[in-house]
């Protein structure tokens, strides 16, 4: 689940000095063990251990102090990978062209997951080539999405 705005902010106020950008984040349940707090960084050449574990002991040290999440949990910094997480309206806009694999929050046409060529953003909603045909999505439906690698 995509974290919320407030934490999101805070870990972007964090990130974008250090030169890097934030490609998402999200809090990702672990049953009794507490929550997983995965943040996806970027550079444009590229992110290696020394970067991602940079932006941990930043994190680390700002949401020590602003304490905005309630509870236990991880912090765990990485690469988006090769299965690229789209979070924000820019990235369907940006991957426009490439193959995706999504979960709605709610099923639509009886099915909640879905792959396909996306073919853009039209507001707030994604066109996308589903088995030969172009459906619509809109955005606040999509629960979960991400690139499909390409080898």
């Amino acid at each position: 689940m995509k974290a919320n705005a407030k934490v999101t902010d805070l870990i972007k106020k964090v990130v974008d000095p250090m030169g890097y950008e934030l490609v998402g984040c999200e809090m990702v349940s672990e049953g009794r063990s507490g929550s997983i707090l995965r943040v996806y960084i970027d550079h444009e050449n590229g992110i290696n251990i020394d970067d991602c574990s940079a932006v941990s002991h930043q994190l680390s040290g700002m949401l020590d102090v602003e304490d905005p999440i309630s509870g236990n949990y991880h912090l765990e910094v990485s690469s988006p990978g090769l299965d690229r997480p789209l979070f924000e309206e820019e990235h369907f806009d940006r991957f426009a062209g490439s193959e995706i694999s999504f979960k709605l929050m709610y099923a639509q046409n009886g099915r909640k997951k879905f792959k396909g060529l996306l073919q853009g953003r039209e507001g707030d909603v994604i066109v996308v080539n589903v088995d030969g045909e172009d459906q619509k999505f809109a955005l606040s439906q999509i629960d979960k999405a991400n690139l499909v690698p390409v080898f």
